[in-house]
């Protein structure tokens, strides 16, 4: 009886580690952004179950393809990992991304048939980054970007099934969120590029070296934020209160930029990682200053701390043991 306690308990911490918890709010706080933008307050709790939990879903199922993908991959460096460990079979990822994936698309069919088509092109997107771009550099950050984009319209198209009628600011918002997650994706290259160099991945940091790509993702940053910042002054009423969340925002942009001239100086496994642990609740902050924006302070604090604290505790408990084998740690 234990010791098929101790196996349940494995094998459920082995499933909850490809979910990686501490990524998955991101998309979900993308998507409910667009439906508070299009709606103009805070949708039905039912709908806004609906536009967070899909994307998360649909993520979760993308995650588990794109580690059955990337197998041989992970033998190189991260062999711990669940699958190439063994702790998940092969064909067990594929049946649990299939659930997921499929429970996503019959939530979707509440939706209507515009967000089924959206749900279609993500799945789409997951599949040709996991199988074709992710090795080819700035194709698979372009196109990590595009699933960010898909996240943010699928909450807009919730609300509003016409993209003719989206007006300028939410597709200047699409670029943004286009933008930050080729810059995400970017830096997380940055701690893989050993491992990548071996399995014949052709990243920006593998094929340009270490600075050139630091160099581009400083660049990338400044561009989205300054338009994130541009567009809620020119197109939205904000407060005092909501440009202290682009302050904080800012702030931890400057900080993860500071870390990555460090890294050009001298360079870790280790602070590339915190690099992107630091992106992960920078994106929390620049979601929850938009939604804050329409909902208002108090349950945009409400999201943004309950989101923070959330990714926090997970990036804590799992990231490190994900990322890194025993022997790094």
């Amino acid at each position: 009886m234990i010791a098929r306690w101790q196996w349940l308990k494995g094998k459920g911490i082995a499933h909850i580690e490809t979910w990686r918890p501490y990524t998955v709010i991101w998309c979900g706080l993308l998507s409910l952004t667009g439906a508070c933008l299009v709606y103009g307050q805070l949708p039905p709790i039912d709908h806004v179950a609906l536009v967070l939990s899909i994307p998360i879903m649909g993520w979760i199922a993308g995650l588990y393809l794109s580690d059955y993908l990337d197998i041989r991959l992970d033998m190189i460096q991260k062999a711990h990992r669940p699958i190439p460990s063994g702790r998940i079979h092969p064909y067990e990822a594929l049946m649990f991304g299939a659930m997921f994936a499929g429970l996503g698309l019959v939530l979707t069919i509440q939706l209507g048939f515009q967000n089924i088509l959206l749900a279609f092109v993500a799945a789409l997107l997951v599949f040709s980054y996991a199988r074709i771009t992710k090795p080819r550099g700035i194709f698979g950050n372009i196109n990590r970007g595009g699933l960010a984009v898909v996240s943010f319209l699928f909450g807009v198209l919730s609300i509003n099934g016409s993209l003719i009628s989206i007006q300028l600011p939410v597709w200047l918002l699409c670029l943004v969120f286009l933008l930050h997650d080729m810059n995400t994706n970017l830096v997380g290259t940055l701690r893989d590029m050993k491992s990548d160099a071996e399995g014949g991945y052709r990243t920006i940091p593998v094929v340009y070296g270490l600075n050139a790509a630091i160099s581009i993702a400083i660049t990338l940053s400044g561009i989205w934020f300054l338009l994130a910042a541009s567009i809620m002054t020119f197109y939205y009423s904000a407060s005092v209160l909501i440009y202290l969340f682009l302050l904080i925002d800012a702030l931890l942009l400057l900080m993860i930029i500071r870390c990555l001239r460090e890294l050009m100086r001298t360079y870790s496994r280790k602070k590339a990682l915190t690099i992107h642990k630091c992106f992960v609740l920078e994106r929390i902050t620049l979601a929850s200053a938009f939604i804050t924006l329409i909902v208002g302070i108090k349950i945009g604090l409400m999201i943004y701390v309950s989101s923070l604290v959330f990714t926090i505790l997970f990036q804590i408990l799992l990231r490190n043991q994900y990322e890194f084998n025993k022997w790094e740690l």
